[in-house]
């Protein structure tokens, strides 16, 4: 039977920790319940949350990760779901989150609060930890009175983009690390194995094939100047992150990768998942549409796209709904036009919205795990020719050196 770590508030306000046994995590909750605990965070002992995780590479580094903003969220919405004051439920946090900087921030939080200051605008005082988003939901949550709802929705919304990113990077650790091993494996021949054998060659006084040839005078090229060979790749790194960071500069190379194949839908699929979660996470919380699109043109990664949606507010402001303007950014698929259409007709456009973001995530999962699907084998086989023709190359030398026929 699992073992359940918990954290949980008791009758009298204070935090009580401990370890309980049930089959899963929602029979966990139930007893505790039962105890007359309230419930801040259930994991199974050894994950993160758990008695083994106190050390974490974020808290080394003094840097607040999405993964604990998540928590955050999602323990602030168990809290005052459970009726406690927004004060007692900041100063509970306080004393339960390990990570050290965002303790920090959440302390703030509570200063700023108990000195009158709105939640929202607490917030908004640590901009790089909780975003425009994340702010402005608070502050329709606090609006509307329902601020319970605004932080499970947003617990919600930030678990649903964390799978994501989940998703993507363990779908790269594989790829990425055959690229590592075959860089690794290649630099190792090039620098260590065939300057071994250069000595041997010249040695011998005879004409080397010209593929043998090639590869000693790129041996001897990198051996020779690895030094400028690492400047210039550092300065190389440099000029394209400046590039980059110019405005002109941002907006061609995103232009430039919706014009390749594969990768410009994969881009599309990604970004009108994040604008139709977003946005329809932040109408549903009762944001203004206007100020809701406002908030997903920063969001949007790609500026082509986010540009576009420039043309949208400008349409939004003059009433003319918000398929029609979108269906003229010529960026956004039928599909997901169409949904958005019925959305408006039937004035449902946050659940509309919803499900094209789950329709579209589903997408990007599937067209991921097919270019993964095309990208492993053609790595293997690059690595396996390159690495071939050095082996190769040589024991042609060795062979033409000992006029043995090849």
């Amino acid at each position: 039977m699992p073992n359940y770590y918990y954290k949980a508030i008791q009758k009298d306000g204070s935090l009580a920790r401990g370890e309980l046994f049930a089959q899963e995590e929602k029979l966990a909750v139930d007893e505790l319940h039962a105890r007359g605990l309230i419930p801040v965070s259930v994991s199974l002992t050894g994950k993160r949350g758990g008695l083994t995780a106190s050390f974490s590479f974020s808290d080394f580094f003094s840097k607040v990760r999405k993964r604990d903003v998540l928590d955050f969220t999602q323990e602030f919405a168990t809290l005052i779901s459970a009726g406690l004051p927004v004060d007692k439920s900041l100063r509970i946090l306080v004393s339960v989150t390990e990570c050290d900087k965002l303790k920090s921030v959440i302390s703030d939080i509570l200063s700023a609060v108990e000195e009158g200051s709105t939640l929202a605008d607490a917030f908004g005082q640590h901009p790089r930890v909780f975003s425009r988003l994340y702010t402005n939901m608070v502050r329709a949550g606090e609006a509307g009175g329902v601020l319970e709802i605004v932080f499970e929705k947003l617990a919600e919304f930030l678990e649903s983009s964390q799978q994501m990113r989940d998703f993507i990077v363990s779908s790269l650790i594989y790829p990425m690390l055959l690229v590592f091993v075959g860089l690794a494996s290649v630099i190792i021949l090039m620098v260590f194995v065939i300057p071994k054998f250069t000595s041997i060659f010249a040695d011998m006084g005879k004409a080397l094939p010209t593929s043998t040839q090639l590869l000693i005078d790129i041996s001897n090229f990198l051996t020779e100047h690895y030094l400028i060979i690492i400047i210039f790749a550092i300065v190389l790194y440099i000029l394209f992150k400046s590039f980059l960071n110019m405005e002109s500069g941002r907006l061609y190379f995103d232009s430039l990768k919706l014009r390749v194949v594969y990768i410009k839908d994969l881009i599309r699929k990604t970004e009108v998942a994040r604008f139709a979660n977003t946005l329809g996470v932040l109408i549903k919380s009762g944001v203004p549409i206007l100020s809701a699109l406002s908030i997903v043109k920063e969001i949007i990664g790609n500026r082509v796209i986010s540009d576009s949606l420039t043309e949208v507010l400008r349409g939004l402001k003059e009433g003319e709904g918000i398929s029609k303007p979108l269906k003229l950014t010529n960026q956004f698929p039928p599909l997901a036009l169409h949904m958005i259409v019925v959305g408006e007709e039937t004035g449902k456009l946050d659940d509309m919205l919803l499900k094209v973001s789950e329709r579209y995530e589903r997408d990007v999962k599937n067209t991921v795990k097919r270019l993964l699907a095309l990208v492993e084998p053609v790595m293997i086989l690059i690595m396996g020719v390159v690495i071939g023709f050095i082996v190769i190359s040589m024991l042609m030398a060795i062979f033409s050196i000992n006029d043995i026929p090849f």
